[in-house]
């Protein structure tokens, strides 16, 4: 488990800064609990072995890591640029589809359908937003634009056009390759680009289960950076296992100053269905050159930890900075920092249903009573995790103790606010299960003599998430 551990989970992306066995192992003992595999560059074979050395170095950590496969998305991006161009705010340039390297006033574009659903007065955004152009006219394959914000533009961009209604499949040819590997390589987690419906979420988890229709499948997480994800942001949340607020597309697509109350209300409505929550994009952006963050990236990292937010992410800070390990470091003492200043008393949820349900209520009892008693735990059997994630929900100040028979579980459990998950032998009866989860939990060092705990679980043969047992024990 994490040295100091954190309630808020770290996410590192892999990438040449940080694949090699000894970063990895330096990134794990930093703090890292999941392991992000970014499948917008590289290939498989490449993924593959990235998987293979976490792995290797979770192992030999004894530490369960999660694999995030993270797929693409249908991502618009400009072509083959050569040694870049420069574009000059107040010029003319040509975009077109056809397949030719960039020149002086022509940038290629792999969207051929771009001349068809742009229009005059539009905006279209290269690079992450840095560079504006507004077109003017549209002829065939070619649509000239005038530069509103210049610079220079190499090659494989990306494309955001925040004006114009896109008919793209969710799921690209690519994204469909790519997650038949990642559920082949036993990933823990897939994440969907550029959700706009909870339909499209539903379509991936039944790809997801078609794969694999009688083992525990992986659990989908849809990223937010589309401004119709937000419009459709709950049923998004009933229909994923997971959400990601992608800040980084999203505050292209949208106003920059929407995305932090957009980020608040996602992370809080998140928290109130019980939902693992991922806050992601540019938290430590200036440790991918620099060995220490900015004032203003700190308090990014702290305030995520005091909105409620399950993880956060380093993405090119970890993949591809010069500091990947500084930047794990550096990311766990701010979140240290937070949760020793949190409002405990008001973090604790009340549960917000008019109706709630026994494993809910049995949930938040077993919260109540670990605060009242001061117990030193709540430990939680569980086959498929949603005991723990049900008693993750109200914030409880008590660590969770999830223990799973389910190595899969385990890892994907690494992704919850506030559960340290430990690995146990599947017992056929309530009374076993009970005692040998408190029995591992005190073996692990979580607990010691004479400690109260609180335990809570699922009958032994009831459904997942079917929590309606709860026990006040002394070891």
């Amino acid at each position: 488990m994490n040295q100091i551990r954190l309630r808020t989970k770290i996410i590192c992306t892999i990438g040449p800064a940080s694949r090699e066995p000894a970063v990895l192992s330096h990134l794990i003992a930093a703090g890292m609990d999941v392991a992000r595999i970014n499948f917008s560059h590289g290939d498989h074979p490449a993924h593959a072995d990235i998987i293979a050395r976490v792995r290797a170095a979770a192992l030999a950590a004894a530490k369960p890591v999660a694999l995030l496969a993270d797929l693409q998305g249908p991502k618009l991006r400009v072509g083959d640029m050569g040694a870049g161009l420069v574009l000059e705010a107040g010029k003319t340039v040509v975009l077109t589809t056809a397949p030719l390297t960039g020149q002086p006033g022509l940038v290629p574009i792999q969207y051929t359908e771009l001349p068809r659903v742009v229009r005059r007065g539009e905006r279209i955004l290269l690079d992450d937003g840095l560079l504006e152009l507004e077109v003017r006219s549209i002829s065939g394959p070619e649509i000239t634009c005038q530069v509103l914000t210049g610079g220079l533009l190499t090659s494989k961009k990306g494309m955001n056009l925040p004006d114009a209604s896109l008919s793209i499949p969710a799921i690209t040819d690519k994204d469909r390759a790519d997650l038949a590997f990642a559920l082949n390589q036993g990933v823990d987690w897939i994440a969907l680009s550029f959700v706009r419906s909870a339909a499209e979420v539903r379509e991936l988890k039944a790809l997801v289960r078609a794969a694999n229709p009688f083992d525990q499948p992986a659990l989908v997480i849809a990223k937010i950076e589309k401004p119709q994800a937000v419009i459709a942001i709950e049923e998004i949340i009933a229909d994923a296992d997971g959400i990601m607020v992608a800040r980084g597309d999203l505050g292209i697509e949208m106003l920059t100053e929407e995305v932090p109350v957009i980020q608040k209300r996602i992370i809080r409505l998140c928290n109130q269905a019980g939902k693992p929550v991922i806050t992601a994009t540019q938290m430590l952006d200036s440790m991918i050159r620099n060995p220490r963050p900015t004032r203003a990236e700190a308090s990014d990292v702290a305030n995520a930890v005091f909105d409620g937010t399950d993880a956060v992410m380093l993405s090119g800070e970890t993949a591809s900075g010069q500091y990947p390990v500084a930047a794990v470091q550096t990311m766990a003492h701010i979140i240290q920092q937070a949760e020793r200043a949190m409002a405990w008393g008001v973090r604790f949820t009340d549960a917000p249903e008019a109706k709630v349900t026994v494993a809910q209520a049995v949930a938040h009892a077993s919260c109540e009573t670990a605060r009242d008693l001061r117990a030193r735990a709540i430990i939680t059997p569980t086959a498929s995790g949603s005991t723990a994630r049900l008693v993750a929900r109200f914030r409880p100040q008590t660590p969770i103790i999830a223990v799973t028979p389910s190595a899969q579980t385990q890892r994907q459990l690494m992704l919850s606010w506030g559960i340290y998950p430990l690995l146990a032998e599947r017992e056929t009866t309530t009374d076993r299960m009970l005692a040998g989860a408190i029995r591992t939990a005190q073996h692990q060092g979580f607990v010691s003599l004479g400690d109260t705990v609180v335990v809570t679980a699922g009958s032994v043969g009831s459904q997942p998430g079917a929590t309606d047992v709860m026990k006040v024990h002394v070891v």
